[in-house]
């Protein structure tokens, strides 16, 4: 799946997040993104625009964003949810 950057995702979702980067993934840094707030790593202020803070550290492949996906015909398909949106379908 191919996010779009939309922010929904980092913005909506309940999810464990590493608190601290220089301290990577342990049971003493892991804290709960509740949804009602974004994420503390979503970088930037746009649909379309967003990135996260966190997508470079060598361990970000072990989190549960980095392993969120839908069920696609490919990588390049992009994501549905960003797709709407986009569109303004759906608010952030």
């Amino acid at each position: 799946m191919k996010c779009l950057r939309c922010g929904y995702c980092c913005n909506k979702y309940l999810v464990v997040v590493v608190d601290n980067p220089d301290l990577g993934i342990s049971p003493n840094n892991l804290i709960v993104s509740k949804g009602n707030k974004p994420c503390k790593h979503l970088e930037g202020k746009n649909s379309g625009e967003y990135s996260c803070a966190i997508h470079n550290k060598d361990w970000y492949k072990e989190t549960p964003c980095f392993l969120f996906g839908q069920i696609e015909k490919s990588e390049e398909e992009p994501c549905r949810l960003g797709v709407a949106v986009m569109e303004g379908k759906i608010s952030i």
